[in-house]
């Protein structure tokens, strides 16, 4: 009886897989025939097959079939069988992929997915209502307002339902955080999620400039422009453009940003596929920055544009990338809209650096591999020791000035900053799982909002926290909640803490962003390599005699 049940439900899937396969060729060879004029040749006659056997399903099966149920479960099954980034998305999902990129969200502000009947938060939007009141990625949301959405089965549609809604009104979030025995509960306040894509610009000392860049949606490039043009202004005579945790976007925007650092008639990238011919991309003019020093933030977490960026810089022996191994992704997307407004984001070919280094890593036929590869770096030891990051020696390039790169997957840095794990003791985790440097700038920051709400720069930032005793206030409050730090690991942790909860409160002010990002660098040892990187030139060039090296960051014009 149970391989009967099994023989049922192994028929059942395969008509669906049918069905589906069906329609999908009907629709990609209306896309084909809209752009070659054409219904003639083998990939008519393969598609009039499939079609062939949908009309008798349609016509003979057995039992009654809702065909457009069928397509809308199985497609995404489907998709997965060609590429880790080829899928299909619903009306629903599709635009909330162009939200996201043209900016018109109101929401809470998250990324989120459902693994195992449970959706997880994958990210939170910088600035947005979400991260300001501390939710985090990994957390796992158990129940919005009074309705429980963990194991109950709930679509993802619905739950970005409950979850997004009008500007100014609230809902409460529950989520489960790992470590924790007790769910936590956020009331946020909806908003419409920040749009910009520079999530600051600043000057890091007397003539370095900082731009953060989090994704190259619509306005980056005119972002990115401006962002320079008033650093300058500030007397920016070099640059670090930080890409880290970006995931990439729109190409052209990348083309447009990239090309600001390079002369003119450069190659950026390169496009091919087996149904694509090679696609070259040049600059077209020399972009404004293009002899100014310069050194690019990569991370793990830097993907698909970023790594465009980053490699043709590279490959153009153009500035300093430092940070560690992107992620690897470098298949190219075309979108295909279909009537009912879903569609396909279909692979249709890869890009390639300059120099001809491929930047997609392998992913094979196993899918969870691919997902969980970052985890592997991690357990490889990738993330801490420049040694274990992998290099084929069939893949190595040189650079016309003689740098030795490598292919294979995502862009190794010329300089290599390991995850940093300084002060990471069992104090400093009880206390950051816990939320508790948020919670307690959140509370700060309401306590004295009227001061803060004065506040109108670092200068004045800084001159308020020299007035409080805000480590003082910041123990009892561990103290309130069961935590009473040894003097030894308090040591170990202590600054980063306060720097962190600093930077919170930075943000609580009309500041925002710009009240954040200057403290957290003061204990980001990526940018601060990166510092050291650019001014490296500059003590080669300095005369032996009478120089004395400034301080990382220092003024140096003092």
């Amino acid at each position: 009886m149970e391989e009967q049940r099994k023989t049922r439900r192994t028929g059942a899937i395969v008509l669906i897989i049918l069905i589906a396969l069906a329609i999908a060729g009907i629709l990609r060879w209306q896309v084909y025939r809209d752009r070659t004029g054409t219904a003639n040749g083998r990939l008519g006659r393969e598609w009039s097959k499939l079609e062939l056997i949908l009309n008798q399903i349609e016509s003979n099966y057995v039992d009654s079939v809702n065909v457009e149920d069928f397509i809308e479960k199985t497609l995404p099954y489907i998709m997965e069988e060609l590429d880790p980034h080829s899928i299909y998305l619903s009306p629903e999902e599709l635009r909330s992929a162009d939200e996201e990129l043209r900016g018109n969200i109101e929401g809470i502000g998250i990324v989120f997915n459902v693994p195992q009947d449970t959706a997880t938060v994958i990210n939170v939007v910088v600035g947005g209502p979400s991260e300001k009141m501390g939710l985090q990625p990994g957390d796992k949301i158990i129940k919005v307002d009074t309705q429980t959405i963990a194991g109950v089965g709930l679509p993802q549609d619905s739950i970005v339902s409950l979850l997004k809604g009008p500007k100014g009104t609230k809902v409460d979030v529950w989520v489960k955080r790992y470590g924790e025995s007790d769910s936590i509960c956020f009331s946020i306040i909806r908003d419409k999620i920040p749009v910009h894509s520079v999530d600051v610009a600043y000057m890091a000392d007397s003539i370095t400039g900082y731009i953060k860049l989090s994704r190259f949606s619509m306005t980056s490039y005119a972002e990115v422009l401006g962002s320079i043009a008033d650093l300058m202004k500030q007397g920016m005579k070099q640059v670090i453009f930080d890409l880290r945790d970006n995931t990439g976007g729109y190409l052209d925007q990348a083309l447009k940003i990239t090309g600001e650092f390079l002369d003119e008639n450069k190659l950026i990238v390169y496009t091919e596929g087996t149904h694509r011919e090679r696609q070259d991309f040049y600059t077209k003019k020399r972009g404004f920055c293009y002899d100014m020093p310069l050194t690019v933030l990569i991370n793990e977490a830097s993907a698909s544009s970023s790594e465009i960026m980053a490699g043709a810089l590279q490959d153009n022996d153009r500035g300093t990338i430092v940070g560690r191994r992107s992620y690897g992704k470098g298949l190219v997307q075309e979108p295909v809209y279909f009537s009912d407004n879903s569609g396909l984001r279909l692979t249709v070919a890869r890009f390639y650096t300059p120099l001809g280094r491929s930047i997609q890593k392998p992913y094979g036929n196993n899918t969870r591999e691919y997902a969980y590869d970052l985890i592997e770096r991690y357990r490889n030891g990738e993330l801490m020791q420049e040694d274990s990051i992998p290099k084929n020696d069939s893949l190595r390039y040189v650079t016309p000035a003689g740098k030795v790169l490598y292919g294979g997957g995502g862009i190794i840095p010329d300089v290599f900053v390991p995850l940093d794990t300084v002060g990471v003791n069992d104090l400093y985790l009880r206390i950051s799982r816990q939320n508790l440097p948020i919670r307690f700038s959140m509370d700060y920051a309401d306590r004295h909002r009227k001061e803060l709400s004065s506040i109108n720069n670092l200068e004045e930032l800084e001159a308020f926290f020299a007035q409080t005793s805000l480590m003082q206030e910041f123990l009892a409050y561990l103290r309130k909640q069961g935590i009473r730090p040894v003097s030894s690991q308090w040591e170990e942790c202590g600054d980063i803490l306060m720097t962190q909860i600093k930077a919170y409160i930075g943000r609580n002010t009309r500041l925002e962003d710009n009240g954040f990002y200057p403290y957290l660098g003061k204990i980001d040892n990526v940018l601060q390599k990166a510092l050291e990187v650019l001014y490296v030139p500059l003590i080669t060039e300095l005369p032996e005699s009478g120089f004395v090296l400034a301080p990382i960051g220092s003024n140096l014009d003092e």
